[in-house]
């Protein structure tokens, strides 16, 4: 699947892009909030599975407009547990490490940190999960899943449009890197997705990716652990990724890897 391939619906708050698989539809929402945040919809024989939430109230509103009068099945709630006025009666699936993330770990405390930053704007109430799932295959809405377990809460493949979920990527953009550690183990994960082929990536702060985007990324990561290993202090290394990627996104991220990187 190309990931430019898609059809365009503007919405009251951002836009959906909807791509076509045939049996089943993949429709990405880029929600125009201030975390660029991705929220993703699998439809198939007319009923919706949702992936991840929105949590800012314009894009809430946006997107319950959207669903209006069509069926829901389910949602997976991951990385973000906040936004828990949308969709509120539809049944919420999780890992048990999921929920501890979002209800007590470093979810929770980017949830209050998003909360005062942003005010009313926010919506800063956890969503209830309903069906707390395990490791490997599970099917909601007659769409079948694979649930990979992560530190902090799950990834998600979809064999039926060859993609997967996880929590960032953003192949011209900075994300959340808690160390050399930390990095390494995206490595792995972006060289296991390129070893099976997928078709999209789906992250929850990007657009759809594919897998030379991942390569793109992989390089950046490796030079990231180049770049802290030769600063002593994270004001240097930030001016160092900054003179290297001049025009990449997300500075909020990369202050929050600088504090990974030089605690």
């Amino acid at each position: 699947m190309n990931k430019h391939n898609f059809t365009t619906v503007k919405l009251s708050q951002g836009e959906m892009h909807i791509y076509d698989f045939g049996a089943v539809k993949l429709h990405a929402y880029q929600t125009g909030d201030p975390l660029s945040d991705e929220v993703f919809l699998l439809e198939k024989a007319g009923r919706f599975v949702v992936l991840e939430s929105p949590c800012f109230v314009d894009s809430i509103a946006a997107l319950s407009g959207y669903l209006d009068g069509k069926t829901v099945a389910g949602m997976l709630v991951s990385y973000h547990g906040a936004g828990a006025s949308f969709l509120c009666s539809v049944p919420k699936y999780a890992t048990a490490n999921a929920v501890e993330y979002a209800a007590k770990g470093g979810g929770m405390a980017l949830v209050r940190q998003f909360a005062e930053a942003f005010g009313d704007a926010f919506d800063s109430g956890i969503h209830m999960v309903t069906h707390v799932i395990g490791e490997g295959p599970v099917s909601i809405g007659g769409i079948h899943f694979l649930i990979r377990q992560t530190a902090e809460a799950f990834d998600v493949e979809i064999p039926e449009i060859n993609a997967v979920y996880t929590h960032m990527l953003g192949h011209d953009c900075h994300s959340i890197v808690a160390g050399p550690d930390h990095a390494d183990r995206i490595i792995r994960q972006l060289k296991g997705y390129i070893q099976k082929g997928c078709g999209l990536i789906l992250t929850s702060h990007y657009t759809p990716e594919d897998l030379k985007d991942a390569e793109v990324k992989i390089a950046y990561l490796e030079r990231l652990k180049e770049l802290a290993a030769s600063c002593g202090n994270g004001e240097s290394f930030k001016a160092k990724v900054k003179e290297q990627y001049p025009a990449y996104s997300g500075g909020n991220y990369l202050d929050m890897t600088a504090s990974f990187f030089f605690t």
